[in-house]
């Protein structure tokens, strides 16, 4: 019984074997014996080689991966645990081994051939066919395999995709989308670096803001009788220049003008009286003074005062004066500076009388960074607030000035004492600063600002257009952009509406209302016309939902459950709407409902001729032009086409970024450059093109005066050194002082003509 017991147990387990083995395969080149089955299954595994992998059960579990058992040198332990081999779970463990090499018999004297069973023997020649397992790649191998193959997947998909481009869509496209300009990514900044903190300016507080109404009352009182008092001075003056050119000619005066002490006292009283009739803007430069404000009014101011004193010594010399006072040259002065004043005063006064002209003028203010980063000016609707204060603030001119004439001043007193009184001669003191600050007061001080702001005022005022003060000019410096919407090109009453046709299965009352209700919700300025046929045939605007804007030209909203389209031919086109054929229309309204044509509206524009040259105007002085239209026919090339502009000029953004441009509800600049009382471009573009012209010509003679009273400073403290009396004479100082007043006066005529 014990035998058939082991027979039929060996036979079982024979019936095992083969079961494993057909459920292994011969995949590594041999069979297996029972010790290496059992070993793989807890028992003592056979020395020189591992566990063969067996493939788990269940059809769907995948095949594992064989890999190198590390050697034991290259084991880092876990802190706490034996470094004694890598060890399994309890149940599956085998025993520390010192080396481990798969697929190689161990070189111990018990596994020689000798001392082998001849089981063990053939388990050893089964040995020698197992073949060793593959290396693993190196992590370098394979991360550049991995990349390899994610460029080939790419490669394959984008070749893919661009089989499916198709060419004639792309080139239908480019043909009736029109291009636009993109604005330049802004530049990335750079590590800031640490504040630095500066005390601030004192900056004094700006004049009260009056209405332009209330400063034309104020502004117009008292401009005749300063207009009166400028003529009667320039007639002492050339009373004055009269009696030094009487002995310069040769001529002699007759008995008694043939006196000294006679002349110096004509001369003296023709300064007292030209003082009186000045005595408004003389005290008007001793109060700057006195605010630290010094100007060139301040030093004209200054000169009377010590030409008068001068005058008077010399008369009560007991020996009689010896020479004439500088009176012809301070007269002199004294006129310029009531021109000066009186051009200032009657240009506030024009502009003030154009600004009250209306009660809502469009405000144009320079908008930082508004277009490609750069400063854009804007014009929109608004009210006169801030003219008030800007229009009577300092103008360029004076901030220069009061930045140079207290060195002028104290370079004076410095000059005239080292001259005088430090030299010995006290009795030239008065002489020594009377000639000092004669020559430093420049005659065009005054003229510098007053005359061209006043040429300028009068030609805009005849256009509708008025700056707003010496703040809103000083930042025309930075201008290099103006925004041009649709009513500044084509204003109101310059579209009209030329006819329409109507398709036979839509009604002219609903096209039309649909028509115009989606032009009326994109804001456009094409509504007008479209209006007043709502009016004469009695149709009514619909409320317009999903309303969205197209790049081709056109428009789309849902009206009432339909889907309209309005727009261009072009964008109808791009739409994929039938259009008949034979169409020669220039300009016109295609709208279609549910992808059907519905309606042509001919339409007629009718640029101004002001519009051709205001645009040069602005390209000649580098502003560039930027259509911020919200019509989808003006567009760069339906303009080139239609009104023959230069459309390469003119910068051209996309739809989204013309509609944010042309908002009326956008924030703009605090500072006021101009009002504007009439619709078109041309005022806009004199405006701009005027407020730059008068800050170039205002800086300009400004730093032309600083030249001159350097120069007159520098020779007339030499000639006081010597007591040259001849060399410094009032005829030589007069023509001195006209021969640097020539150029002033040609630039400031000359800044209005453009």
């Amino acid at each position: 019984m014990s035998d058939q017991k082991d027979t039929s147990q060996n036979k079982q387990n024979n019936d095992e074997l083969s079961q494993l083995r057909s459920l292994i395969g011969d995949a590594e080149g041999g069979d297996f014996s029972l010790d290496d089955i059992m070993a793989e299954y807890g028992s003592k595994k056979p020395e020189g080689r591992g566990a063969v992998p067996v493939r788990p059960k269940g059809p769907d579990l995948p095949w594992p991966t064989a890999k190198h058992r590390p050697v034991k040198d290259n084991v880092v332990s876990f802190p706490g645990v034996e470094t004694g081999g890598d060890e399994g779970p309890e149940d599956d463990a085998a025993p520390p081994e010192e080396e481990y090499d798969y697929g190689a018999p161990d070189a111990s004297p018990d596994s020689s051939p000798e001392s082998l069973s001849e089981d063990e023997a053939d388990d050893a020649d089964d040995e020698a066919k197992i073949l060793d397992f593959p290396e693993e790649e190196s992590a370098l191998a394979a991360f550049l395999k991995n990349l390899g193959r994610k460029a080939d997947d790419y490669a394959d998909q984008m070749f893919s995709e661009s089989e499916q481009i198709d060419l004639d869509e792309v080139r239908r496209l480019e043909e009736l989308i029109p291009g636009t300009d993109q604005e330049d990514p802004p530049d990335e900044e750079e590590d800031e670096e640490p504040p630095v903190y500066h005390r601030p300016k004192r900056k004094s507080p700006p004049p009260p803001d009056y209405t332009p109404k209330e400063l034309l009352q104020r502004y117009g009182k008292k401009l005749g009788g300063m207009r009166l008092r400028t003529r009667a001075v320039l007639v002492l003056a050339l009373l004055s220049l009269f009696q030094l050119l009487v002995p310069a000619l040769g001529f002699v005066w007759l008995p008694p003008l043939d006196q000294p002490a006679l002349q110096c006292a004509a001369a003296v009283g023709l300064l007292g009286l030209g003082v009186l009739l000045s005595m408004d803007v003389l005290l008007h430069g001793i109060a700057r003074a006195l605010r630290l404000r010094v100007g060139m009014d301040s030093l004209a101011a200054l000169s009377c005062i010590f030409t008068l004193v001068d005058g008077v010594l010399l008369l009560l010399q007991p020996e009689g004066p010896d020479r004439l006072p500088y009176s012809a040259v301070a007269l002199a002065g004294l006129y310029f500076l009531l021109m000066g004043s009186y051009h200032r005063r009657a240009a506030v006064r024009l502009s003030c009388r154009a600004a009250a002209a209306t009660s809502t003028p469009y405000r144009v203010t320079l908008d930082e960074g508004m277009w490609n980063g750069l400063d854009t000016y804007t014009k929109w609707s608004g009210d006169t607030e801030r003219f008030g204060s800007q229009i009577q603030s300092d103008d360029g001119a004076q901030l220069i000035f009061s930045r140079v004439c207290p060195i002028f001043l104290v370079a004076d007193v410095v000059f005239a004492l080292l001259n005088s009184v430090f030299t010995q001669h006290p009795q030239q003191l008065f002489w020594c600063l009377s000639a000092l600050f004669t020559a430093t007061a420049a005659f065009g001080g005054a003229l510098s600002y007053g005359r061209p702001f006043h040429l300028v005022a009068r030609r805009l005022a005849k256009n509708g257009a008025v700056l707003a003060g010496w703040p809103g000019i000083a930042g025309s410096r930075r201008g290099n952009r103006v925004l041009i919407t649709d009513a500044d090109l084509f204003p109101i009453g310059t579209v009209q509406l030329n006819g329409y046709k109507i398709a036979p299965q839509f009604t002219p009352q609903r096209v039309l209302s649909y028509t115009a209700s989606l032009i009326d919700a994109s804001d456009s300025d094409l509504c007008q016309p479209f209006y007043d046929e709502l009016r004469r045939t009695g149709g009514l605007l619909r409320k317009t939902e999903r309303l969205c804007f197209y790049e081709g030209g056109g428009l789309s909203a849902n009206i009432r459950g339909d889907e309209v389209l309005v727009g261009s031919a072009d964008f109808m086109k791009l739409m994929d709407v039938e259009l008949p054929q034979g169409l020669s229309f220039k300009s016109a309204a295609f709208c279609a409902i549910n992808g059907e044509l519905a309606g042509i509206f001919a339409l007629i524009y009718k640029l101004p001729p002001a519009v051709f040259p205001a645009l040069e105007e602005l390209i000649e002085e580098k502003i560039g032009p930027v259509l911020a239209t919200r019509d989808f026919n003006l567009i760069p090339a339906t303009l080139t086409k239609m009104c023959h502009l230069a459309a390469d000029k003119l910068d051209f953004p996309q739809v989204e970024r013309r509609w944010e441009l042309s908002d009326p509800d956008q924030d703009h600049s605090e500072t006021l450059t101009a009002l504007l009382s009439r619709e078109g471009l041309f005022p806009f573009a004199e405006t701009i093109t005027g407020a730059k012209r008068l800050r170039w010509a205002t800086r300009l003679g400004a730093i032309l005066c600083c030249v001159a009273s350097t120069l007159g400073l520098v020779l007339t403290a030499y000639l006081t050194s010597v007591s040259a009396f001849t060399s410094l004479s009032p005829l030589n100082l007069l023509v001195f002082m006209l021969i640097w007043l020539a150029p002033v006066w040609f630039l400031s005529g000359w800044v209005h003509r453009y």
